[in-house]
């Protein structure tokens, strides 16, 4: 019992450390290590940045008498991978400094991997240990397996509605049944004036909340109706860390480009039915109006290593991903508001595995477990 509660000891380091790397590593995993020998660390390190040096390296690197290698235990969350890659197989970099014994939190089902570094380090003698911490090692590189399990991003849904359930107020072309004018004049019309419409539902800290959980995708995702009526800049200015990949449905083209969405600050990605070309930071996709929309945006982002999304809206969107069940969790806030009219938000035939209070707000947490 005391070995088994030290191994989780260490491990529960590991992932601690690895949880640094969230937003910086993909498509790589979060990878924590630490390096004990009598029962002290005496080194640790994590993946911290995709390309640069895994974690086993960084803590074997930190360890100051090498020496000490050859008798003590490196835990690590992920079995170390066996292949080249940007850096050099970290199995054999453990193999080469002697040591005698690795715990391993989960194994590793990207292919290249998959079990190849566990047996390498076997048939070289070092004992394994795997399954320590396994399912909170698995849930922390969960975008990870998602991606590589399933082919396609990790999918989070993400929107805010009022204690009435609406997601948004009325949006409507004034005068435009005695006018009768065309939709494409609706849509200008529409976008002159929605700054003007009041639609705000949750709390400043619930936005900056917002804005950390950016910082950690790899990109976010909005329909053509969204862009249009909010103008979101999808950015991460109310936190520091790394923009998300913008992406907007605009199958028509018909988004005026005067939006935040085409200012080319942030790389945006289109996805339309017209046309395929690639300006600085912004590059149209053409998808086939024939075929399934979701699963063809699904496909473009996997073949591009986009590893998550989130989605902010609109609710047709939004409501298209949990009709095909095609999500992986959903984050919604009820804003201590109320509209009394105006367009409903999506229907979640889930009871939420998680709830908390974030000021005015409450936050939901839904898991698909399908």
């Amino acid at each position: 019992m005391k070995r088994m509660n030290s191994d989780i000891k260490y491990m529960f380091r590991c992932l601690e450390l690895a949880k640094n790397g969230l937003g910086n590593v993909a498509p790589n995993p979060m990878v924590g290590c630490v390096v004990v020998y009598e029962n002290k660390i005496i080194g640790e390190g994590y993946h911290q940045q995709f390309g640069e040096a895994h974690a086993e390296v960084n803590a074997i690197n930190a360890v100051k008498n090498k020496e000490l290698l050859s008798q003590s235990t490196l835990y690590v969350n992920l079995e170390p991978c066996a292949h080249f890659g940007k850096t050099p197989p970290c199995a054999d970099l453990i193999i080469k400094n002697n040591i005698k014994k690795v715990v391993i939190g989960c194994l590793d089902t990207y292919s290249e991997v998959a079990g190849k570094g566990i047996e390498r380090l076997k048939n070289a003698g070092v004992e394994v240990v795997v399954g320590v911490l396994e399912r909170e090692s698995l849930e922390l590189n969960k975008r990870f397996f998602t991606f590589h399990n399933k082919k396609r991003p990790y999918i989070i849904l993400k929107w805010a509605e009022t204690k009435d359930g609406f997601i948004d107020v009325l949006r409507h072309c004034e005068e435009r049944s005695n006018l009768q004018k065309k939709q494409t004049d609706c849509f200008v019309l529409l976008h002159s004036t929605r700054n003007d419409v009041n639609n705000w539902i949750t709390s400043p800290l619930s936005k900056k909340l917002v804005h950390k959980w950016r910082s950690e995708e790899v990109a976010i995702m909005v329909g053509t109706n969204t862009a249009l009526n909010d103008n979101p800049q999808l950015n991460v200015r109310e936190w520091t860390g790394k923009n998300p990949i913008r992406i907007v449905l605009d199958l028509k083209l018909r988004l005026p480009k005067g939006l935040h969405l085409f200012d080319k600050t942030i790389s945006t990605l289109v996805f339309n039915y017209k046309d395929d070309k690639t300006e600085k930071n912004l590059e149209y996709i053409k998808l086939d109006a024939s075929k399934n929309l979701i699963s063809q945006c699904l496909e473009k982002l996997y073949d591009r290593n986009i590893q998550s999304v989130i989605i902010e809206g609109g609710t047709m969107l939004l409501q298209s991903f949990i009709t095909e069940n095609v999500w992986d969790e959903a984050r919604v806030f009820i804003g201590n508001k109320y509209f009394e009219k105006g367009l409903k938000a999506p229907n979640m035939k889930l009871r939420p595995s998680f709830t908390e209070k974030i000021s005015d707000d409450v936050l939901l947490i839904f898991e698909n477990n399908d």
